[in-house]
């Protein structure tokens, strides 16, 4: 595409989406509304070459292909956008996220410099290193047609962030499988020492358990020692896991309320409509669990594990000396929209 000569057509397109993002009474589809006008608006900055990369149709199995491990993916990486483009990419990031997720995602892919750092350290290595560790190498990719008819959705993913979002008519949603992970998990060495991206997610946690009774952590405790990584990793569908943990009526008022901080940690790193639904279906959903497995001092390798009717949170630290940070909200039904393309099937039948 020529940019020059598509420029009125941009600028049209960008004006149409900045006026989606005017405030107004916040709704569910108003995210959906905002994410497919932003979409337009990078899918037109692409030359056919970028958008062969970045788009698909909504059906394929790629759609459910994710991970959080530094691998090659398919989508248009941002090492390959113009200055422009990238910029259009993180506007389509934050249609799907509050202002503290999209902090968290892009200081997330800055780590990667960080391990570059690291592991570069010596030169026989760097060029390795590099090829490795890239803040550039995360990757858009848009399924289906944006629109606000019709389903359609869209996915940031590289080295310890996958974020998926599927959109039905402009209105419902499903931002799940929701990773984020850390490495390090605390900074040690350098300019940022002591930064902690997840911090609050280790701490809560572990502010939750110090806070139970003998009894109450014999039921909650679903294993001695922490498994090495989350116990679901990257399936494209999981279930419950057993055994549950400690079910929220034998918590007392305040650790009742450090559990609802906790999932609203996870959340809250969506936009608030997004969030408010998910916490609202929650709400409904019955009993709520909280598993721990692992110590429960600083600096020990620990995880945990809260589920209800309808959704998992999944936390680990145990990897290099448990400095190393995966955690992820799964939806039993939802995850990639399923639930949305189930009962589009029964409608059409």
């Amino acid at each position: 595409m020529n940019i020059l000569k598509s420029a009125p057509l941009i600028l049209i397109s960008i004006g149409c989406a900045l006026s989606a993002l005017m405030p107004r009474n916040a709704a569910a589809h108003d995210a959906g509304t905002q994410m497919s006008a932003i979409a337009r608006v990078f899918l037109a900055a692409l030359d056919p070459a970028q958008k062969a990369k970045a788009a698909f149709e909504f059906g394929v199995d790629e759609r459910e292909n994710w991970h959080f491990i530094p691998r090659e993916r398919k989508g248009l990486p941002m090492k390959e956008m113009t200055a422009q483009q990238r910029l259009l990419a993180h506007a389509l990031l934050n249609t799907g996220l509050s202002f503290r997720g999209s902090a968290k995602a892009v200081t997330i892919m800055s780590l990667e410099e960080v391990l570059y750092q690291i592991e570069g350290a010596d030169e026989a290595k760097r060029a390795a290193a590099r090829e490795r560790r890239d803040p550039e190498k995360y990757f858009f990719s848009i399924f289906g047609e944006p629109a606000d008819k019709g389903t359609w959705g869209w996915r940031v993913e590289g080295h310890h962030l996958s974020l998926n979002f599927t959109v039905k008519d402009g209105r419902l949603l499903r931002a799940t499988p929701s990773f984020m992970g850390t490495n390090p998990g605390e900074i040690r060495q350098g300019p940022l020492t002591g930064l902690r991206v997840l911090a609050v997610e280790e701490e809560l946690g572990r502010e939750l358990v110090r806070s139970l009774t003998p009894e109450q952590f014999k039921t909650a405790l679903v294993a001695a020692a922490a498994p090495k990584d989350m116990i679901t990793a990257a399936e494209r569908k999981v279930s419950a896991l057993s055994p549950a943990g400690l079910a929220d009526s034998e918590l007392n008022d305040k650790q009742k309320a450090m559990l609802a901080r906790l999932v609203d940690e996870y959340l809250t790193r969506l936009r608030p409509e997004i969030a408010d639904e998910a916490r609202t279906e929650i709400q409904k959903g019955g009993p709520v669990y909280f598993g721990w497995a692992g110590g429960r001092e600083r600096g020990e390798p620990h995880y945990y594990r809260v589920q209800g009717k309808t959704f998992l949170i999944e936390y680990d630290n145990t990897q290099n000396d448990a400095n190393h940070v995966h955690s992820v909200w799964r939806s039993f039904d939802g995850d990639f929209g399923r639930d949305l393309l189930g009962e589009h099937l029964k409608q059409s039948h």
